[in-house]
């Protein structure tokens, strides 16, 4: 898998030089460093009680969600990232602010042993699952970093979106339900989300499709009890050219379109005992 997560490495890269000078507004730079959030209201509302609470924030990016998790009164917070560009940019802004909160530089695979440490809620939002070739793993790489009774905190685009052409002018679908491990989905996009107009160095990425049956399979073999499912008509980025924006920094599909789930969110608990023994990978997933 490394040419793959190698490639994604770079590329995220870029995009972590050009997020932290970001000038289009969308990072909302200037209001984390002041004490503010730019956490969307979506998770601000699901995320539940966090203050007091010792919290890792996986694949944390530049750091601002994790600062503002911080901000909104969490005990203590620790952003995990992949980047060694995106980590340094996130330890600046910290000293900025004047946060104290952690930041390592690991693969999200070797979490575990790159924090050392348990925690209360785990953190993932937004462009995060669908980076990542396995989401059995993923599930268990959460639940190790969870202390009995913590939490898991996911919110992500919806697979059904992801199924569909983004570069089409209306809904239209054009890949699998569920992506091949040595299949991914191969893109190559000069420009980043934000819509700034400066190019990517490594417009080559690849990401994979994971069903919500798949991420909540893995997370209840993982050991988690799920507390809630939640399908949401927006998202956080304008993944269509047709999307519009509905509310503060989301986006949905016109009037005149058909509705599909943009977005789902999770909450799920870990017990504080074992596996479920009959709940196993089923044979089809561990084939691809």
């Amino acid at each position: 898998m490394e040419p793959f997560l190698g490639a994604n490495r770079l590329n995220w890269d870029d995009r972590a030089e050009l997020h932290s000078t970001d000038t289009t507004g969308s990072y909302h730079i200037e209001n984390v460093l002041a004490g503010g959030s730019n956490l969307y209201e979506l998770e601000t509302r699901e995320v539940g009680d966090i203050v007091g609470k010792d919290i890792v924030h996986l694949q944390c990016h530049i750091g601002l969600d994790t600062i503002s998790l911080k901000n909104l009164g969490a005990g203590s917070v620790t952003g995990l990232d992949f980047s060694p560009t995106a980590i340094a940019a996130a330890r600046d802004f910290a000293a900025k602010a004047g946060t104290d909160v952690r930041f390592v530089e690991a693969p999200l695979f070797e979490a575990v042993e790159a924090l050392g440490r348990t925690f209360d809620i785990a953190y993932v939002t937004w462009g995060s699952v669908n980076w990542l070739d396995d989401v059995f793993r993923w599930a268990r790489v959460v639940a190790d970093l969870l202390r009995p009774g913590g939490r898991l905190y996911l919110a992500e685009g919806h697979p059904l979106m992801f199924q569909c052409d983004r570069k089409a002018a209306a809904l239209e679908f054009k890949h699998d339900w569920r992506t091949p491990i040595a299949r991914p989905l191969a893109w190559n996009e000069e420009l980043t989300y934000t819509g700034d107009d400066r190019v990517l160095k490594h417009p080559r990425y690849y990401e994979w499709i994971h069903p919500v049956s798949d991420v909540v399979n893995a997370l209840i073999s993982a050991g988690l009890t799920l507390d809630f499912l939640n399908e949401h008509d927006t998202v956080s980025w304008q993944h269509f050219s047709f999307a519009v924006r509905a509310g503060k920094d989301m986006f949905g599909l016109p009037e005149n379109s058909p509705k599909i789930p943009m977005a789902y969110s999770i909450g799920a608990t870990k017990r504080s005992v074992g596996k479920i023994p009959y709940l196993v990978t089923p044979k089809a997933i561990e084939g691809h």
